[in-house]
């Protein structure tokens, strides 16, 4: 993987870069496989905005992605192609088994077409192939993970991301997170071998404001830029100080360095060590 730097032709262009997507496969997606995407604008079934600065953007399709595998058990699948999906940082393959069915999965790092990959509880420790925690071993990369027994993979998703197996001993598996955090799961969970694809997305340079638009980002207004009924911040000559020991939300609650997990959340049990801050 690499990112492509643009020249500076114009000022837009400048600090402008993107991932080398030659590595992809040169194929259309997998109709099938496809369900059109309605955009919400970040509003919810009320069509209340939850999420602020959302809205327009290029028209995607959702690719189904298959977070589970486990009724593929024990049967083998070819790699056909590496492809890029607008919706995820990561790329995916998709996946053609030997029953003949079509399937997409997140792809890893070091994929390639013609691979086999294979889910069962005990498999190869190869790239790509996913199997119960209780027969990863120790200190090898994993993503894709399920937090609870035949729930689908929930975390470790992202571009570049992996955690590890730290400890077997015990009724539960040890994991470390890419947060730093270790958590207790449960060894019937599933996981798969590797690091997510596409690591270089966390260098590329955005460039311009009209790629953001495209992404479906809307413009952002710093707080001390409104007025004092808009937001906490608000008010006075210019760009003011934001007058406060702590910056806080338009509505009010501090923004930095509260804690809003709830303490009596049921999972807060499994958590050894808590995630490291940055």
């Amino acid at each position: 993987m690499a990112v492509i730097v643009y020249k500076p032709t114009t000022n837009g262009r400048r600090n402008m870069s993107v991932v080398d997507y030659s590595v992809l496969s040169k194929v259309k997606p997998e109709k099938s496989l496809l369900r059109p995407k309605k955009s919400m604008a970040g509003r919810n079934c009320h069509g209340r905005i939850t999420v602020r600065h959302r809205g327009g953007g290029v028209k995607r399709h959702y690719r189904i992605i298959d977070f589970k595998r486990v009724d593929k058990a024990g049967i083998p699948a070819k790699v056909n192609s590496i492809q890029y999906d607008p919706n995820r940082t990561s790329f995916i393959a998709l996946l053609f088994y030997a029953d003949g069915e079509k399937r997409y999965i997140i792809a890893p790092a070091g994929l390639k077409e013609g691979d086999e990959v294979m889910c069962d509880k005990k498999a190869k420790v190869r790239t790509g192939n996913r199997m119960q925690l209780r027969n990863i071993p120790v200190g090898y990369p994993i993503y894709d993970l399920e937090m609870t027994p035949g729930k689908g993979s929930q975390v470790i998703r992202s571009a570049g991301s992996n955690g590890k197996i730290t400890s077997l001993d015990g009724e539960m598996a040890y994991v470390e997170l890419p947060s730093k955090e270790i958590r207790m799961i449960s060894k019937d969970c599933y996981a798969t071998i590797g690091v997510v694809s596409n690591s270089d997305h966390m260098n590329v340079k955005i460039g311009k404001a009209g790629r953001m638009r495209k992404m479906g980002r809307r413009p952002q207004v710093l707080g001390k830029s409104m007025n004092a009924v808009d937001h906490p911040h608000g008010g006075g000559e210019g760009h003011s100080p934001i007058g406060m020991k702590a910056p806080k939300t338009p509505w009010g609650a501090p923004a930095l360095g509260k804690k809003t997990r709830n303490r009596k959340k049921a999972s807060s049990q499994f958590i050894i060590s808590r995630r490291k801050k940055r």
